[in-house]
């Protein structure tokens, strides 16, 4: 038989005869067992027995506590609730780094192919069922529309189905009730039949790192406590009720009077004959403080293994703070966190990657394979950032237009697509000038034009001019420097007075004159040229 070409994520080729059936579906022993439920009558030893006999590996007791603990327990269920679905997020399939045109498109269809397979949000959820026993199993059934193979169910398996084989590796196989030849108990699962993911509360063996082993012993003091509280509340809660019968009553008589006093302590109605009485005495005097302090307790360390604090669960009013609140958010943040790194790795594995090398879409192996990846939808303080980027830019740091993009949680805009710009800023009209004001109105900077001849002009004349009048200047300077009254820098002034003759003065603006209408030529002509092109 020629070995097929697709292979595993373990490098290994794949066997598709087993892709055709779902691997329990002739497993009616599984099937048909019903879930035992090892919480009632449960006792200290009783407890410990369940949790002796999952390390021998006989897991099947103390998976059924995870579910009953999980199903009677309030308080778990609201904590293992919020673990559990602050990762139903939304979902992208990427391109591996440095990727291909060829591997951009297989990641684009890849996405398509997920996003297809119906009930995924359910899927996810299923899947976290491994935070808190330890690892989770839904079997694959493959199907091919149009074609292309896709997961056509993915079923939740209750834990209790597998069992586990110690050897190098820890190895979790399906509990058949059969040996195989290496001497194995149990069926090892097929590839490309399961997505099983495996979350560790601590490090070790499967059976001991769940965390709901961790919560066995605070659910059991919780329960004893709220059952002594039930009985504390029945006996001191009701007041005490004394019958008085006549000295010649009979039984049935003396059994209608108890039957009355039970009635009125229940129903707060009954008969009794006449001639009988009813004493009621005062309620019997207690405090449940103590009773109520144990379940508190053990509240707040359910909340602690599960979220990793206690205030973002519940705040007693008197020690927490919002700042305490906000440090406590934060640790369940880095759990969150953690848990989607896992589940990201589990899904990449075990469900797009088999989609992948089904569809012939990972030519080049898990290592090149699309991965799966949940999108917390958090971003930076859009403020911060803001105020941040131009600085860093500034002193030349290189950020990628995209890396910001997604900081701040705006996409990227599609070819053609319209996007936002910046409002053209609009001039304040100056105020009309009035009066003395007008005189000394300043008109608003004309838009840059390309200098005229006149003003190319004028750097030279100023430069022609300096050499004439800086003399001139610097007597004046020296005359108001030394002068005691305005009368004396007017005297002064006639004495300074260039010394020209009216025929030096006439030529001066026979000069002046000349070369303005010299410019003015040059202007006339220098516009005729542009009009005729």
């Amino acid at each position: 038989m020629a070995k097929s070409v697709i292979l595993g994520a373990d490098g290994k080729p794949i066997d598709m005869a087993v892709v055709d059936e779902p691997q329990t579906s002739r497993l009616g022993h599984l099937q048909r067992e019903l879930q035992t439920h090892p919480t009632r009558g449960l006792t200290p030893s009783k407890l410990a027995t369940i949790l002796d006999a999952a390390e021998q590996g006989d897991l099947s007791a103390q998976f059924d506590l995870y579910e009953d603990m999980e199903e009677k327990d309030g308080h778990i269920a609201s904590e293992m609730g919020k673990r559990r679905r602050a990762l139903i997020l939304d979902w992208e399939i990427t391109a591996p780094d440095n990727a291909s045109e060829q591997e951009k498109r297989n990641a684009e269809q890849l996405g398509e192919l997920v996003q297809s397979i119906p009930d995924f949000e359910d899927v996810l959820f299923d899947t976290t069922d491994a935070i808190g026993k330890g690892f989770a199993c839904l079997e694959i059934e493959w199907h091919r529309p149009e074609g292309l193979w896709l997961p056509k169910t993915l079923t939740h398996r209750p834990q209790s189905w597998f069992q586990l084989h110690r050897g190098y590796r820890q190895e979790l196989r399906l509990r058949t009730n059969t040996t195989d030849a290496n001497g194995i108990q149990g069926t090892a699962l097929n590839q490309f039949g399961w997505i099983t993911h495996v979350h560790k509360a601590k490090s070790g063996y499967l059976e001991r790192t769940a965390l709901f082993r961790q919560l066995v012993w605070t659910y059991l003091f919780k329960n004893y406590s709220v059952g002594d509280l039930a009985e504390f509340l029945e006996i001191y809660g009701i007041p005490v009720r004394l019958g008085k019968y006549p000295p010649n009553a009979s039984e049935r008589e003396k059994a209608t009077l108890l039957r009355a006093l039970v009635g009125i302590g229940h129903n707060a109605a009954g008969i009794i004959p006449e001639g009988m009485l009813i004493d009621f005495k005062d309620a019997a005097t207690g405090d449940p403080k103590a009773f109520e302090l144990m379940i508190s307790w053990c509240e707040r360390n359910q909340s602690k293994v599960i979220l990793g604090g206690t205030l973002t669960s519940g705040a007693d009013g008197a020690a927490s703070t919002n700042a305490l609140g906000n440090v406590h958010n934060e640790v369940r943040k880095d759990l969150r966190d953690g848990d989607i790194r896992q589940l990201n790795s589990t899904l990449t594995r075990d469900l797009v990657y088999a989609i992948a090398a089904m569809n012939g879409l990972a030519p080049d192996g898990i290592k090149r394979c699309p991965q799966f990846g949940l999108i917390t939808g958090e971003t930076e303080d859009i403020k911060v950032l803001s105020e941040a980027l131009p600085k860093l830019v500034a002193i030349g740091v290189q950020v990628p237009q995209d890396w910001a993009n997604n900081k701040l949680g705006i996409p990227m805009p599609q070819p053609g697509q319209v996007v936002l710009g910046a409002a053209p800023v609009l001039q304040p009209a100056p105020p009309a000038p009035t009066g003395k004001a007008a005189l000394t109105a300043v008109l608003p900077a004309p838009a840059e034009a390309p200098p005229t001849a006149a003003m190319a002009l004028i750097p030279q004349m100023a430069n022609t001019m300096e050499k004439a009048t800086s003399p001139w200047f610097e007597q004046i300077r020296k005359l108001v420097e030394s002068a005691a009254s305005l009368e004396k820098i007017r005297d002064g002034l006639e004495q300074i007075i260039p010394n020209m003759t009216l025929d030096q003065y006439a030529q001066a603006m026979a000069d002046a004159m000349a070369a303005a209408q010299l410019l003015g030529r040059y202007e006339v002509l220098q516009e005729a040229g542009g009009a005729n092109g």
